[in-house]
């Protein structure tokens, strides 16, 4: 890559490292704490935030009926989302280790918390844990999915392509043969080395 892109890489790490201070900062306008993964709100702010919770059945009563009559669509998703979910957990235990690939943390990318919010009745949590899992599990996908990509093709498409993932700028230039056979293995050497550290950051 250019120093040019190394730089424009280098700032876009710092802009969301300054992005999750200031999402920090919103987030203690609400007074949570994180307790071995449960989130605990100061008593005066969960009281004023049960205030705002609708009951179940009120919720159902007042739902448009297109959205219920939709829900067992939205909700068969689990059946795929749980078949994906065990492919990928054989996937990264058979292909990764011998790849030298390090493994995604699944934890990383599926987070339930939602639960504990005081304002959400158990239909809206049910709902927002399937979101939860959904989307994480898309995005745990994603990136077994870019780090395989990696591994296999680091090639850049010739057209630009929306949302490309992080691994994404390591990439080869399309149509640059040369570095493509030059560079594949140290491209592969550096993900071994990726899991290497991670094998020796791990605690004891």
């Amino acid at each position: 890559m250019s120093p040019q892109i190394d730089e424009l890489i280098h700032r876009i790490k710092e802009l969301q490292e300054e992005l999750e201070v200031e999402f920090n900062k919103k987030r203690n306008e609400f007074q949570f704490v994180i307790e071995e993964k449960r989130i605990r709100f100061a008593e005066e702010v969960a009281r004023q935030q049960r205030r705002f919770k609708t009951g179940w059945f009120r919720y159902v009563i007042q739902a448009r009926l297109f959205n219920v009559l939709t829900a067992p669509v939205i909700y068969s998703g689990f059946v795929p989302f749980i078949l994906l979910d065990l492919f990928l957990w054989f996937y990264q235990s058979s292909c990764f280790p011998i790849y030298g690939i390090a493994k995604v943390k699944r934890e990383a990318y599926l987070v339930f918390d939602r639960e504990d919010l005081p304002y959400l009745n158990v239909i809206e949590k049910f709902n927002c844990f399937y979101c939860a899992y959904g989307n994480g599990l898309i995005g745990y996908a994603r990136e077994i999915a870019a780090r395989t990509e990696q591994y296999w093709c680091p090639i850049k498409h010739a057209r630009r392509i929306k949302a490309a993932h992080e691994h994404y700028p390591k990439f080869f230039e399309f149509g640059d043969a040369e570095s493509y056979q030059k560079g594949l293995e140290r491209l592969r050497a550096q993900m071994k080395a990726h899991e290497r550290n991670s094998e020796s950051t791990k605690p004891e």
